[in-house]
């Protein structure tokens, strides 16, 4: 255990190691004030919860069903359990989440359901490999498509746009498979965008939607969102038996209330992506460091030199090497303010050797 002189002797800048790191912002943390006060009715039976999904389904301007979990793990994979059985398959790019950071969860919650993951430039869906996934084998040995899993934004921080959801949409329902969207990051891809979250989900095929709100400025808590409604049957007794019914419920969902009803869950998420975009224009501009893929939401990669790395952490600022990329991965935030930006360049410049 390292003692307190330990701990103070080396500072630590972890601002852009993820947007998970930032805490809780204030209107999600009112709306969670405001829910503390008596006494209210436990899993889900209360007026904030039913509230919140109101408010969901005013955002999406549809009549979907809404069910809150802890984390987006859960989400994820209580969703694809919902739309696959045991001998059926996900196909997924070789950088989704479900496939690189789940820790095998998709496949234990459905018994067994097999992800087919599939490449792609730039974190995103290659559909003629997508398609040969898909129709390369129908023999009854080789586990059977059923589900189509897309990140937006991407964990390469890149965005579909509505036309290229739509297409994949479209050739994954001519197969006969749902479409499932992990939204992690889904309100830093509609600030990108400047289009309605209808126009980048449902309306362009998409079956369930895992919409994130810990890294956008929530301290937990996932909604995942059925617009097919039938797809959502008998959900609820899924997450109970996951583990992910909670018992004080308003807690999980009057944060979306807060969020959504002041904006603040778009305005976090503009300027997340505004800082990314800032540090990502800045430190092109160092020579040695070079971007690895479009910043077109809240994630900046890059290259540089291995000497550099180590000075910066030497420095104590803490960043990720990403899974399969290389390089160093810097995550923008709700909480990620210009000059925070700014300092973290002025380090690189010094570690690159430039004055």
């Amino acid at each position: 255990m390292p003692s307190d002189d330990q701990h103070t002797s080396q500072p630590l800048f972890n601002q852009f190691a993820s947007d998970n790191y930032a805490g809780i912002c204030p209107e999600a943390w009112h709306a969670m004030e405001e829910a503390n006060h008596g006494y209210v009715s436990s899993y889900g039976d209360d007026s904030w919860t039913e509230r919140a999904c109101e408010s969901i389904r005013r955002l999406f301007a549809t009549d979907c069903q809404v069910f809150f979990v802890f984390n987006g793990t859960a989400a994820n994979s209580l969703a694809l359990a919902s739309l696959c059985r045991s001998y059926h398959s996900i196909v997924c790019h070789d950088m989704a989440h479900i496939e690189t950071d789940e820790c095998g969860a998709p496949e234990f919650f459905s018994n067994g359901t097999k992800i087919l993951h599939t490449n792609g430039t730039n974190g995103k869906l290659d559909l003629d490999a997508v398609e040969l996934a898909i129709t390369r084998r129908s023999d009854i040995h080789y586990p059977k498509p059923r589900v189509l899993s897309m990140a937006q934004s991407t964990e390469l921080g890149t965005v579909y746009t509505p036309g290229e959801i739509g297409a994949a949409c479209d050739l994954a329902h001519s197969h006969g498979l749902r479409v499932h969207m992990d939204g992690a990051r889904f309100a830093n891809a509609v600030a990108t965008l400047g289009v309605t979250p209808a126009e980048t989900s449902w309306k362009a095929g998409v079956d369930v939607l895992c919409l994130g709100g810990a890294k956008n400025g929530m301290a937990i808590g996932e909604a995942v969102v059925f617009f097919d409604r039938l797809l959502a049957e008998e959900f609820e007794y899924r997450c109970k038996q996951a583990g992910q019914l909670a018992s004080k419920m308003r807690f999980i969902s009057a944060p979306w209330i807060g969020m959504l009803e002041s904006g603040a869950w778009l305005r976090n998420a503009e300027n997340a992506n505004r800082q990314a975009r800032l540090l990502a224009d800045e430190l092109a501009r160092i020579p040695g460091v070079r971007l690895m893929y479009p910043c077109q939401a809240n994630a900046v990669f890059t290259e540089m030199p291995e000497q550099a790395t180590t000075a910066l952490r030497a420095a104590g600022w803490h960043f990720y090497s990403f899974i399969g990329t290389g390089g160093a991965r810097f995550m923008c935030s709700w909480l990620t303010t210009e000059q925070d930006v700014r300092n973290l360049v002025a380090a690189v410049r010094q570690a690159c050797g430039e004055q």
